[in-house]
């Protein structure tokens, strides 16, 4: 099977919120991932939720936010800053916030490609959220 090439930019609003509540805009899809351009607004906290099927990687493009990752007894807060990359492996729970004063954007790219919105699982947060 042929798959047809594929380029693109960030849409000027967002497609879809994720399910932890960040801004999506779809990008490029191949057979064994997908990518998308997230933005999460100033003082914005993503909702904690881990992954049924999908690993992750963020790479940071603007922005200056906190990410923070758990799975079994490891646990750790890092920043997430221009030009930093980021791992999300299977079973790691996670949220993200935004600590600076101007959009947090990230590239993600998701292995396979992300399934649809069942796909996070909500769990509890580290951050306070609004939506708690």
């Amino acid at each position: 099977m042929t798959v047809p090439f594929a380029s693109g930019t960030p849409a000027a609003a967002c497609d879809v919120l994720a399910p932890d509540g960040s801004e999506i805009r779809l990008l490029p899809q191949v057979r064994g991932g997908s990518m998308v351009h997230c933005t999460l607004p100033p003082g914005g906290v993503s909702l904690a939720v881990t992954h049924r099927t999908v690993d992750e990687l963020w790479y940071v493009l603007e922005g200056e936010g906190e990410l923070w990752r758990r799975q079994g007894e490891h646990e750790a807060v890092v920043p997430l800053l221009p030009g930093t990359a980021h791992s999300i492996p299977l079973g790691t729970r996670f949220q993200f916030r935004n600590v600076g004063t101007e959009p947090l954007r990230l590239v993600i790219v998701t292995m396979p490609p992300w399934p649809g919105m069942d796909e996070a699982v909500r769990v509890e947060d580290h951050w306070p959220t609004d939506s708690a």
